[in-house]
């Protein structure tokens, strides 16, 4: 259930399931602009059966954001069946999307229903939609056309009553322009489109999340009661979080299992231990508020100047040269920030 909880709020598919009255957000954790905005538009996207596109970046919730949308729909008391796109080879990718017949192919030794069947009634939602391959998206476009699949090695069409939520880390018209990406079936699958904020763009969240995550971490491992140090969550508001909700869950995790007393202290680099106690000495608080301040200005950096590390080490009045040792001692892969 907890991974359910990750900022978009209980997204409980069991509870709404067995007909309780718990809603998909009524545990809603966040109230800034930004995640308010988020879940506006998924009451409204919910409303209706138009295929979505979620945009976000890695860690920031999509797949909850379209369990949201799912568990608020009409189609709420039917499948929501997740497929991650870049895990299909090639090979069996319409296999996987349509089901296929005994004998079919090579080790197709029993009936096989697909992912749009298992989905029937219901959601089927496709992550990482940029890696589907040439052939899957083929297939795919045909389905979304009238909804019509056919197993492989079998006679007969079937119709599928299934709505269908992508989602994508990347940009996509980037993608499309490369040839990687189909436009027709881009357009098709973006009919709606709900962007995802990073959690920097949630400042106000980020500290009911991380006790959100607290409460959560000490309830499955039998601790006491803990609480955030109030310099570890003003540090946690500076921090830029490029790992996103993600990467704060993980934070307190550890935190939670290495601190030792009753107020969970952090100030440093998020691959560092955490410590055990609540006042650190002046050095290595010093450390810590550097350690901070580079990781956050390169992320920014990297952000502005799209990765490119001539254009940041002249923005920053750097040597390209130390720039690019700043980089990889904080992990920070410009490859990412790439438009």
């Amino acid at each position: 259930m907890e991974a359910l909880r990750s900022g978009i709020g209980a997204v409980a598919g069991d509870a709404v399931a067995d007909g309780s009255a718990i809603s998909p957000l009524s545990e809603i954790i966040g109230q800034s602009p930004a995640y308010l905005r988020l879940v506006a538009q998924i009451r409204k996207m919910a409303g209706n059966d138009a295929s979505v596109l979620i945009e976000g970046e890695t860690g920031a919730g999509k797949e909850l954001a379209a369990r949201a949308v799912h568990y608020l729909s009409r189609r709420r008391e039917r499948p929501f069946v997740p497929l991650n796109c870049g895990a299909i080879p090639e090979s069996l990718v319409e296999a996987e999307l349509f089901g296929h017949v005994r004998g079919s192919f090579t080790d197709a030794k029993h009936n096989r229903e697909g992912v749009i069947a298992h989905a029937q009634g219901g959601t089927l939602f496709l992550d990482e939609i940029e890696t589907l391959s040439p052939k899957g998206q083929v297939a795919l476009l045909r389905f979304l056309q009238d909804r019509r699949y056919r197993p492989v090695g079998h006679s007969r069409e079937q119709l599928a009553d299934v709505r269908v939520v992508a989602a994508t880390n990347k940009p996509m018209p980037r993608i499309v322009a490369e040839g990687q990406f189909r436009s027709d079936l881009l357009y098709r699958l973006n009919v709606l489109n709900l962007r995802v904020p990073p959690l920097r763009e949630r400042v106000e969240d980020i500290v009911p999340l991380a006790t959100h995550f607290v409460a959560l971490f000490c309830e499955r491992y039998g601790l006491g009661a803990k609480r955030l140090d109030h310099g570890t969550g003003l540090w946690m508001q500076q921090y830029d979080w490029p790992g996103n909700v993600r990467e704060l869950e993980n934070l307190v995790h550890r935190l939670v299992l290495f601190c030792d007393g009753d107020v969970l202290y952090y100030a440093g680099d998020p691959d560092d231990e955490p410590a055990d106690r609540t006042c650190p000495d002046f050095r290595r608080a010093k450390a810590a508020a550097i350690a901070s301040f580079e990781r956050t200005y390169l992320t920014r950096l990297m952000r502005e100047t799209n990765g490119n590390i001539s254009a940041a080490a002249r923005m920053a009045c750097k040597e390209r040269r130390a720039l690019g040792k700043l980089l990889k001692k904080h992990g920070i892969d410009k490859d990412v920030y790439r438009a």
